[in-house]
């Protein structure tokens, strides 16, 4: 795993994993790997409750319901769409759920603009096809055909970025559970490709991306929604950040504290963010970033690199001000207007009365508008 520049939740979690599998008595869905109740457990941790003989971290921070509805969905004939603006942990959701259930979470799909039809069916070994003509042997399957023809779990992210005729073409998948190959002879019985018992898609959708491509309402039917609210706890915020941070030090091998002070200036400064975008009267007075969780991951994990390798190998206020700036200021010059606004209106106030880590957080933020002005 060591020389893996991001291991997969199934390589990462392998030990883990095959341990779970072994103390596993309940009832399996299919081929799955995990029961239900071990699946849940794998992804939100164990309690005193489990009364299991070692430690199983909590791995995804949302609430139990969401979970047990995305096991239940996938034990059904429907597929699963994970639906939430960005940052709210849906891709790594998916990920977790198809690693507990198949072992395999890397057979995915990347809806853009450019996904064709191919992309979820299958495509041809041109070369193949020169030499030994259309064959079973010489067609490309999709991730999803693969999943269909394993019995396991498929994934397609960012569903409505993909057009109406991919769309389409998913639908007949969902709702047929086999891909029909019309280049390839009948008489074999090789021209269909039949699903397995266990095979299921789950999809992620932003939820920031309606009007992109809309589902259609037979697409919709295919799946059960199941939404990602924001993190809006406090609580629950730090744990996520503090636990995607000492992610991030063990595989970098970077030996950096940090302080809880300075991850609550963090949380703090995002959270008077968010409210000045809420009560903004118009797009302009927004920053283009959506001041997710991931994005406040992002700038943490930006300060403490910068910290580790240009500066004391100690995370500062100074740093951590100047890469949420330089974080956030995707439009020159509005956001860093807005960004200038928040540190005079309510950082400068803040570092009279409160002191601390705001003094030199006001300077490092103040010293990067400087910059990129």
């Amino acid at each position: 795993m060591s020389d893996l520049l991001r291991a997969p939740a199934e390589i990462k979690y392998a030990e883990e994993l095959d341990w779970l599998e072994s103390i596993d008595t309940g009832a399996k869905p299919f081929a799955w790997r995990l029961s239900p109740k071990m699946i849940r457990l794998f992804v939100l941790g164990a309690e005193r409750s489990d009364g299991l003989d070692r430690e199983v971290p909590q791995k995804w921070f949302g609430d139990r319901s969401i979970v047990e509805r995305a096991i239940v969905t996938l034990a059904s004939d429907r597929g699963l769409l994970l639906i939430g603006d960005p940052g709210t942990g849906k891709s790594w959701l998916a990920e977790l759920l198809a690693a507990a259930i198949s072992r395999n979470s890397t057979q995915v799909v990347q809806g853009t603009a450019g996904t064709t039809e191919d992309h979820i069916k299958y495509s041809w070994n041109v070369s193949m096809v020169i030499a030994k003509g259309q064959s079973r042997q010489s067609m490309i399957p999709s991730p999803i055909m693969t999943a269909m023809e394993t019995g396991t779990i498929g994934r397609f992210e960012e569903l409505t970025r993909s057009t109406s005729d991919v769309q389409d073409a998913l639908i007949s998948i969902l709702s047929e559970k086999y891909i029909s190959v019309p280049e390839l002879d009948s008489g074999g019985g090789d021209n269909i490709v039949f699903a397995k018992p266990g095979f299921s898609v789950i999809a992620t959708a932003n939820s920031r991306d309606r009007g992109v491509n809309d589902l259609s309402s037979a697409l919709k039917r295919r799946f059960n929604f199941v939404r990602i609210p924001v993190v809006t706890n406090k609580k629950s915020e730090t744990e996520i950040v503090r636990f995607r941070t000492e992610e991030l030090l063990r595989r970098h091998q970077i030996e950096l504290d940090v302080p809880p002070t300075l991850l609550d200036v963090l949380l703090r400064s995002f959270a008077d963010l968010r409210a000045a975008s809420a009560s903004a009267g118009s797009e302009d007075e927004k920053l283009e970033s959506a001041l997710s969780t991931a994005e406040q991951i992002g700038v943490l994990e930006d300060a403490i690199l910068h910290s580790n390798f240009f500066g004391e190998r100690a995370l500062t206020a100074h740093t951590l001000g100047s890469s949420l700036v330089g974080s956030l200021s995707r439009r020159a010059p509005e956001d860093l207007a807005i960004l200038n606004k928040y540190l005079h209106g309510v950082v400068e106030p803040r570092s009279k009365d409160e002191g601390g880590h705001w003094p030199e957080f006001l300077t490092g933020g103040r010293d990067t508008i400087a910059t990129l002005s």
